[in-house]
């Protein structure tokens, strides 16, 4: 048996169950078969470009520590955190603006797998796991996520006469197929709220995601805290599936190599902030990654750095850099969205 028809285990699925079948699922799951960071791997992510990535996020953890007034402990939330590479250079660079007592990291991964990767590579104290925001019991919470939004499995909807159907998936002649679908009234009258999607003839949307967002902003609004989220996505209306899956670096066919070619889905950032105002939060303006860490000092902390490095070395260090912070590469594609509770 094939892992397509072990994962159609109802005739119909969603776009975003199946998904979550391919990525998660505890035998066949993409996550659990491979380690898909760095050359080895699938793609690269912010983090393991450079780790001036993750120290300017530090200094973004510092100024909220300050604007907070001084808190004597802090809670960080990594969500997804990957191969735990930014988590390992967060706890490093705090440590030299606070307390080794001040602050704990929390990690949120669903992985199995994943989780093995991060504890091999991250030995300290301060860092726990937790798969239960509840566990959290202090504040402030700052949870950060960078490309934890693009893996959780997204909804695919047709509006057509007002009426909403959703894209699911069967299986035919071990072809997959899609029929659009009738929903339930109650998830009808939810999708119909949000403005940024209403006049689309077909639109994503991140249920799951929200789902989760639901919880956590529960924590930040108990505790006092805040929310940064960077990811790939877009900002302009858009009617197109945004669903892609990569292979080695490069594109792959969608839905082939199914568990062993990852699948994600880009960020409708207009839709977070219109979901976040409605949660009555404040939310800084979306801005580009590449505005992000510049304001925040990549550049000047890459020069300060290439002070005592060889031609070689710095080069290869401008140019990851480059790679962050340029239009034409990740600089424009990732968007920022900063959250906060009204305390």
């Amino acid at each position: 048996m094939d892992i397509k028809s072990k994962i159609f285990y109802k005739k119909y699925l969603p776009i975003d169950e199946f998904v979550e079948k391919i990525l998660y699922d505890p035998h066949n799951g993409y996550y659990v078969k491979h380690n898909p960071f760095n050359k080895q791997g699938d793609y690269i992510t912010s983090p393991n470009i450079s780790p001036i990535f993750s120290e300017i996020v530090s200094i973004w953890i510092v100024s909220l520590w300050n604007k907070f007034g001084k808190p004597k402990k802090i809670n960080i939330v990594e969500l997804g955190p990957g191969n735990g590479e930014m988590t390992r250079i967060l706890s490093r660079s705090l440590k030299k603006f606070l307390k080794i007592n001040s602050f704990e990291i929390f990690l949120y991964e669903k992985s199995i797998s994943l989780v093995k990767l991060q504890k091999k590579r991250i030995k300290d104290p301060c860092v726990k796991w937790i798969n239960d925001f509840n566990k959290i019991k202090g504040g402030p919470v700052i949870f950060i996520g960078n490309e934890f939004f693009d893996a959780v499995p997204v909804k695919q909807f047709q509006k057509k006469d007002n009426v909403i159907k959703e894209k699911n998936l069967f299986l035919e002649a071990n072809k997959i197929k899609n029929r659009y679908l009738k929903i339930s009234k109650n998830l009808e009258r939810y999708l119909n709220k949000f403005k940024t999607i209403n006049s689309n003839k077909f639109f994503e949307f991140p249920l799951k995601g929200l789902k989760i967002m639901d919880i956590i902003i529960k924590v930040i609004k108990r505790f006092n805290g805040a929310i940064l989220l960077i990811d790939y996505g877009y900002t302009i209306k858009s009617e197109k599936s945004s669903l892609q899956s990569v292979k080695n670096h490069k594109y792959n066919k969608l839905f082939s190599n199914l568990g062993d070619a990852d699948i994600s889905s880009l960020v409708n950032f207009k839709l977070l902030e219109e979901y976040f105002k409605s949660k009555k939060l404040k939310v800084n303006n979306i801005i580009d990654q590449g505005k992000f860490l510049k304001t925040l000092g990549i550049i000047e902390r890459a020069d300060i750095l290439s002070n005592n490095m060889n031609f070689k070395d710095k080069a290869d260090l401008y140019y990851r850099v480059k790679r962050l912070i340029h239009p034409k590469e990740m600089g424009s594609l990732f968007k920022v969205i900063q959250v906060f509770s009204h305390k």
